[in-house]
């Protein structure tokens, strides 16, 4: 039985059951050798662009047992898999611009209303506003802690997402749960340095920056009162 991090359970936990699942940059592919061996979906596509990642894949599914159930695919983004293949997509442990350039490149996930589990490691406000821009709705954001670090990862469906503030495109959407409050403390500290960091800013953009920096800040503190609320 594979034991997944707490970021990929995190990204097991939104995979639809029984759904054919192509794992995108799956590396070893714990994702979905793990998901199949506990009978959670039947079948997974184990993709990556490179012949190093997918020869670990390979390892890992012969060693659970499960040779014949997994495929694996070298390819770059979802090139190499047919629409009628799958029925949910992962795309997990890359930055938010290299997750929308993949979803770019496929339109067909949206025009099928294919389930996406997405989990950025950077560039989140960039794949939000991405996303909003192109069809997709998040329909839920969950929260996880692994080591110091706190992840996301999102649901996405094809749809109408409404508008977001600057605040929630950097934070996102969370529901209430304890790590919630960590999570917007953590953005507004990373707002606090950028806003530092152009204190002294003279170039010819520089105050319409500011301004920016300063609603998402503004932003990311009345979520914070909200949660704090929420708390009590």
């Amino acid at each position: 039985m594979i034991e997944l991090s707490p970021r990929l359970g995190m990204v097991a936990g939104l995979v639809p059951p029984g759904a054919r699942l192509a794992d995108i940059g799956t590396d070893h592919a714990y994702l979905p050798a793990a998901l199949v061996g506990e009978g959670k979906i039947p079948s997974a596509i184990a993709a990556d662009l490179r012949q190093g990642p997918l020869a670990r894949a390979r390892e890992t599914v012969r060693r659970a047992g499960l040779t014949g159930k997994i495929f694996f695919r070298l390819c770059d983004g979802l090139s190499g898999i047919r629409p009628d293949e799958v029925d949910a997509v992962a795309i997990a442990g890359m930055g938010g611009e290299t997750i929308a350039a993949i979803l770019a490149a496929a339109p067909w996930v949206r025009e099928r209303d294919v389930p996406l589990v997405l989990q950025p490691m950077s560039s989140m406000p960039d794949l939000r506003l991405w996303l909003a821009g192109h069809g997709y709705r998040i329909q839920e954001e969950w929260l996880c802690r692994e080591g110091e670090t706190l992840y996301t990862a999102f649901s996405v469906r094809a749809g109408e997402m409404g508008p977001m503030t600057p605040a929630e495109l950097w934070a996102g959407r969370n529901p209430n749960t304890p790590l919630r409050g960590e999570w917007l403390d953590h953005w507004l500290a990373r707002t606090r340095r950028a806003l530092e960091g152009m204190a002294l800013a003279r170039g010819e953009g520089a105050p319409a920056r500011r301004r920016e920096l300063e609603e998402v800040y503004d932003g990311l503190l009345a979520m914070k009162k909200e949660w704090e609320q929420w708390q009590r």
